[in-house]
């Protein structure tokens, strides 16, 4: 595997602070299903992780610098469903390491732990539909648009529309 400049450390309780700074920052939630403005509140994500693993329906890392150490945001599958060897992508990075190229690097690290560890066949990415940013960025990294979902879910009482993008092993594989 190539050498990056970024390794993934699973999310412990000790995480909680730096899990606050990202889902407590309105642009990085803008797109996500969560915010939390207090602590407290983030108790409740650090709850769904543990639970994840618990259940064996994902699985999420912190990103950490490998000289640094520093935190740079979060990456892991959820919805995971190991009869049909699939599950669902999620990261953010805190505002400061944005548009630095840190995705583009971590997201292999991502990939090879959903096929090779996870024993996954299908990694898939729903994203806002009016989320620009994250679309491209899927694509970059060789995600095929599937399609839109309209008014596939209601965020803030408003309908929203979602757009599923995938990566199969063998994409992954052949690149």
């Amino acid at each position: 595997m190539k050498v990056t400049n970024y390794y993934l450390k699973e999310i412990q309780d000790s995480d909680i602070e730096y899990i606050h700074k990202g889902l407590s920052d309105p642009d990085i939630t803008k797109y996500y299903a969560v915010h939390f403005d207090t602590l407290e509140e983030t108790k409740l994500q650090m709850e769904w992780y543990k639970n994840l693993k618990k259940d064996g329906t994902g699985l999420w890392w912190g990103i950490y610098g490998n000289e640094d150490h520093e935190f740079y945001g979060a990456g892991g599958f959820n919805a995971l469903e190991k009869e049909h060897q699939k599950a669902e992508i999620g990261l953010w990075l805190l505002k400061e390491h944005w548009g630095k190229g840190i995705l583009k690097e971590v997201m292999p690290i991502l990939f090879d732990r959903g096929f090779n560890e996870l024993g996954l066949n299908r990694i898939e990415g729903y994203v806002d539909h009016e989320n620009e940013k994250c679309k491209r960025g899927l694509e970059k990294i060789n995600f095929t648009f599937e399609g839109t979902m309209r008014e596939f879910e209601i965020k803030n009482g408003e309908k929203i529309s979602v757009d599923i993008y995938s990566i199969l092993k063998s994409d992954w594989e052949s690149n």
